[in-house]
């Protein structure tokens, strides 16, 4: 099966209280839940918020440079992904709305290219 990602950029999340994230936390791990039973997960989590933490790694000079910091200054970074295991785009949508749903923010939906690369990864 198709592999997708379910993702978000940490701008798309509007400035709530601690409150109301704390409302957020059942619905959205419910998700996660489900995706589990159904066999349908791959991996799913919250990328650290501060981009001091990001380290960049980068072979474009054919010598690999490792420095601190984000590869690039940006107006939006990602701030969490799901991998989801699922036959067809129709499933991964419904998925990517579920997590929407549960989060309270937008999420976007990509199928992964097909390759040997995914397939030794994935251990097919």
């Amino acid at each position: 099966m198709p592999h997708y990602l379910i993702f978000f950029n940490q701008q798309w999340v509007s400035d709530h209280d601690e409150a109301w994230y704390q409302t957020r936390v059942e619905p959205s791990t419910a998700v996660v839940r489900d995706m589990r039973e159904q066999g349908v997960l791959v991996f799913a989590g919250g990328l650290e918020e501060d981009l001091a933490q990001a380290a960049s790694a980068d072979d474009t000079s054919g010598t690999p440079v490792v420095t601190d910091g984000p590869f690039t200054t940006t107006e939006q970074w990602l701030g969490g992904m799901t991998i989801i295991d699922v036959p067809d785009d129709e499933t991964a949508r419904r998925w990517a709305g579920r997590v929407a749903e549960g989060c309270g923010w937008p999420q976007e939906v990509r199928r992964f290219k097909g390759g040997s690369m995914r397939a030794a990864a994935m251990g097919e």
